[in-house]
């Protein structure tokens, strides 16, 4: 199966976006106009840009091109490519752990050409686990800590992957290097407020967990495709 392609309209009243209101068994979440065959009658709703960053746009692909580039001041219009790669089987499902231990949240730190990349502790989901089992043996052959499972707070789609992320209590403390298997990197703790400018993968959720940090953690995960290669470079969309 491949994603679907078929065009949806992005429509704009002023500054607002506007999508159409539906609902699930996680709660309400917004899609396109003209995404869903069977939403005649679905109520809409303007969204300002600070409210669609938070906001479950379906589907998540296009969300992803409309939202980069509203955010660079070139908000598309008109019919745009239906991209949803929540209908394509993963070839790799991940589990990630976001711990927040005094401010600051684990990460593991690579040394690259170009300088250091980070990534949330995770891994792939074996046969047989759940993610949430999944997360907490990631984060034990990874740093060593322990912990307890909470709230899922994003789902990210990337390069065919399908990766969950848990805010996950930790316990213990990180274990001597020659007991970790990180595949060339080491856990670090990085200071939440410095998440928007640390070139961390997935990059669209980097700056999210430092906002939710300070304002609190979703009730719903958030939903979210990342095409982003480059780390480097601020992303605030």
């Amino acid at each position: 199966m491949t994603a679907e392609t078929r065009p949806v309209t992005v429509l704009f009243d002023a500054d607002k976006l506007i999508l159409e209101l539906h609902h699930d068994a996680e709660g309400a979440y917004h899609a396109f106009p003209g995404a869903h065959s069977r939403a005649a009658d679905a109520p809409r709703v303007a969204l300002s840009l600070a409210e669609a960053l938070h906001a479950r746009i379906r589907p998540a692909g296009t969300a992803e091109t409309v939202l980069r580039a509203w955010a660079r001041g070139a908000a598309p219009q008109g019919p745009v490519t239906l991209v949803d790669p929540s209908v394509v089987p993963p070839v790799r499902v991940r589990a990630g752990a976001v711990v927040i231990r005094d401010g600051a949240v684990l990460l593991i730190r690579f040394e690259e050409d170009g300088g250091p990349l980070y990534e949330i502790p995770g891994g792939g989901v074996e046969e047989g686990e759940t993610p949430e089992e999944a997360v907490l043996r990631e984060l034990g052959e990874e740093t060593g800590l322990g912990g307890t499972v909470g709230p899922r707070i994003a789902r990210v789609w990337k390069d065919g992957r399908h990766e969950h992320y848990f805010l996950v209590s930790a316990t213990g403390e990180v274990g001597p290097p020659e007991t970790l298997d990180n595949y060339g990197g080491a856990p670090v703790w990085v200071p939440v407020g410095r998440l928007p400018v640390t070139p961390l993968w997935p990059r669209r959720l980097s700056w999210r967990i430092e906002h939710w940090h300070r304002t609190g953690w979703p009730d719903r995960p958030a939903e979210l495709a990342d095409s982003i290669t480059e780390l480097g470079p601020p992303c605030m969309w």
